[in-house]
């Protein structure tokens, strides 16, 4: 499966932002999905994943409490993150992922697909 993330740019702290990642080449809903974001000098880490159906989800802890939500639309083979409230902190290049099992898994090693990240940067 190939993966395209897009929707990143400049926002002020505070503000709002939804990140998209396009599928194509296999089946869509056939994989769990998972944004990732590595900010400079540090290594890639969690952000969220959801379900092959979107009927379950998972946080990483820094981004819990409805600031960040992660759907998907296997209709139109396509995932989302609705990133609101956003902090200086959470500038990253974001990444989407994805692996036909069935598990929700954190670890960057346990996707085997990933797209070509997304730049997000929230000013102070």
């Amino acid at each position: 499966v190939q993966l395209q993330a897009s929707g990143g740019g400049l926002v002020q702290a505070g503000g709002s932002l939804r990140l998209s990642c396009a599928a194509s080449g296999r089946t869509f809903s056939n994989y769990i999905m998972g944004w990732f974001r590595q900010a400079p000098g540090k290594e890639r880490e969690f952000v969220a994943a959801i379900s092959r159906s979107g009927g379950t989800t998972y946080y990483a802890g820094s981004v819990k409490g409805r600031r960040f939500a992660i759907s998907r639309d296997n209709a139109k083979n396509t995932m989302y993150l609705q990133m609101n409230s956003l902090k200086p902190e959470d500038t990253a290049v974001y990444y989407c992922a994805a692996d036909p099992q069935l598990q929700l898994v954190t670890a960057t090693n346990r996707y085997a697909y990933w797209g070509q990240g997304t730049q997000v940067t929230v000013s102070s």
